[in-house]
């Protein structure tokens, strides 16, 4: 089976880090993300990989010149201009020639959800598309998807507004689709998979969904991205890894706590830095303080300086000796 990922977005979530380049590029554990996309869907036997892109293309193209990643051949589709997700999909099934059944997977989402048994739903099922499903605790920010015990969804409601919703289990970004989806996408105008097609396949009773409650992130905003990082640190994914870069040059007097710090990163004498991520080849001096937040690459902070509560220091950004920084709002903006 081949893969399509939707990797076109601007990223704004995620800005600074994602002015200049799209986040699936930005590592998560010391790896892009889209490898760890990519590395989850080899396992599952999907045979190639097309990157539907729109912003900062070249990223991709330059990071993978031979075409592959993690093991598996890649392709790549460049939006001329933003064609929404159902826009993306089809322009990329239809660039590509798909006429098999295909995955569609965001970029942005880390999951260890068992791709055989969706796959082996939507088989048994005959839909023409099936999403899969995954619980949370504020289904106010996704779309969440009723549906009945058969597993046939009853409505699409793209963030609702609560607080009573009628079922916490959200649209989790995986779909299994038919190639005639791509007769229901009409190809001179943006066209959203979440507002447009699916709520009329909800009507044509032809989506299906599968639940799991398998390990489930979406990284696009600091607050997830972060955690993202750090689960990968605390055992709550399959895979444990370490932190700290072989690469990185930590002083024996510095800590640091449940942290990622990348490649080429240089830790001085002082420092403590504690549940944030120090990006590839980041620069922290004396006595300086790391707290819940995120460092861009080559960035640099100076002596006897505060990063705090979710601050995101953009890439080669230098903070000034003895500066305190503290988020000022959900974009993580320093102040």
């Amino acid at each position: 089976m081949r893969a399509i990922i939707l990797v076109g977005g601007f990223g704004t979530r995620l800005r600074p880090l994602t002015n200049s380049k799209p986040k699936q590029i930005l590592s998560v554990g010391n790896k892009p993300m889209i490898e760890r996309v990519v590395e989850q869907l080899s396992i599952y036997g999907i045979t190639e990989v097309i990157l539907s892109m729109g912003f900062q293309p070249s990223a991709f193209i330059e990071a993978y010149p031979n075409e592959m990643c993690e093991g598996l051949p890649l392709k790549y589709v460049v939006e001329d201009s933003p064609l929404d997700t159902a826009g993306a999909i089809a322009f990329a099934a239809l660039q590509t020639q798909i006429d098999e059944t295909f995955l569609v997977c965001n970029g942005d989402v880390l999951t260890e959800t068992d791709l055989s048994k969706l796959i082996g739903f939507h088989k048994e099922t005959g839909a023409e598309t099936t999403i899969s499903l995954t619980p949370t605790e504020d289904p106010s920010r996704y779309g969440i998807v009723p549906s009945d015990n058969e597993g046939l969804v009853t409505g699409f409601i793209e963030k609702p507004k609560g607080p009573d919703f009628p079922t916490n289990l959200i649209n989790a970004g995986y779909y299994v689709m038919e190639p005639s989806v791509l007769g229901r996408i009409a190809n001179d105008r943006p066209v959203s998979v979440e507002t447009e097609i699916f709520p009329k396949m909800v009507k044509d009773k032809k989506l299906f969904s599968y639940p799991s409650d398998s390990y489930w992130i979406d990284a696009g905003t600091p607050g997830t991205f972060l955690q993202a990082n750090l689960d990968l640190l605390s055992g709550v994914r399959e895979k444990k890894i370490s932190g700290v870069h072989e690469q990185a040059l930590v002083s024996p007097n510095a800590v640091v706590k449940s942290s990622v710090i990348g490649r080429g990163v240089r830790v001085a004498d002082g420092v403590h830095v504690e549940n944030s991520v120090l990006m590839e080849g980041a620069e922290i001096e004396k006595n300086s303080r790391i707290e819940g937040s995120i460092v861009g690459e080559r960035a640099k902070v100076e002596e006897g300086s505060q990063v705090l509560e979710l601050t995101i220091v953009d890439h080669e950004e230098i903070i000034e000796r003895g500066s305190q920084l503290r988020s000022i709002g959900l974009t993580g903006t320093a102040n």
